[in-house]
């Protein structure tokens, strides 16, 4: 539904509220879908959608569909270089109460992409380049995201990109993976147990209200990143994550 915000102008609302729309349904949608879901007559929304493709923000499929367009790749790149940047002191802060690498990652196109680390100053540690994207279905990042999302959008990122194994322990089917979302929202945060790679572990809360889908981790070697610290961990990543969605947020 389109709201009404304070000293907001209208049609700009409006229009950034179709592209959240379109980034819910996973970047594609139907115009008469669109007007519906905001409560708008759709000769408004063809009038919006027109501008929108117009400035490359949106475009219109051979299905007569819209999809999100290519103008925001460039957005996204951007801000997500400065999340990363203004992330980064958290993180730092993470890493000296617990001495393991520290990362942030956010959902890209059906994947995570890592946008923030703070490396561990152990010489054995875990480390991700910063641009990497990685499956959701076994990373701690990933399967704390998916958990925040609603099964037919997990399953549709699933149809989209598969399952591929990346280590003997990786989850191999949709219905163990939704299995493990519902234990990840029972207890508050998410586990990969070699999944991603073999002798990591990694513990991973989601960012509660990212408009990104975003979550933040703490990995490395099994033998230190134990059950033992991930009950220190986990409280105080939690808390990182609740200041890091007040930034986000501007509150």
């Amino acid at each position: 539904m389109a709201s009404e915000r304070s000293g907001s102008v209208q049609s700009v609302g409006r229009a950034f509220e179709i592209l959240e729309q379109l980034a819910a349904a996973d970047g594609v949608m139907g115009l008469s879908e669109l007007a519906e879901r905001l409560q708008l007559p759709v000769p408004t929304v063809h009038r919006l959608m027109r501008t929108l493709v117009g400035f490359g923000y949106a475009r219109q499929l051979p299905s007569r569909q819209y999809a999100l367009g290519p103008r925001l790749i460039q957005l996204g790149a951007v801000a997500t270089k400065t999340t990363g940047a203004w992330a980064q002191p958290i993180l730092d802060g993470l890493v000296r109460q617990l001495g393991e690498t520290v990362n942030l990652a956010s959902l890209e196109s059906d994947k995570m992409i890592y946008v923030a680390q703070a490396p561990s100053p152990h010489a054995m540690r875990m480390f991700t380049e910063v641009g990497r994207r990685v499956y959701c279905h076994c990373t701690g990042v990933g399967k704390s995201v998916l958990a925040t999302l609603p099964e037919e959008r997990v399953r549709a990122i699933i149809g989209r990109v598969g399952m591929p194994p990346q280590t003997s322990h990786s989850i191999a089917d949709v219905d163990s993976l939704l299995e493990e979302l519902a234990a990840i929202r029972r207890r508050g945060y998410a586990i990969d147990e070699g999944e991603q790679e073999v002798g990591v572990r990694c513990f991973a809360v989601a960012v509660p209200n990212a408009a990104v889908p975003t979550a933040l981790s703490v990995s490395g070697p099994a033998v230190r990143v134990t059950t033992e610290m991930g009950t220190r961990a986990i409280p105080l990543l939690q808390a990182a994550a609740r200041q890091l969605a007040a930034e986000l947020s501007g509150s």
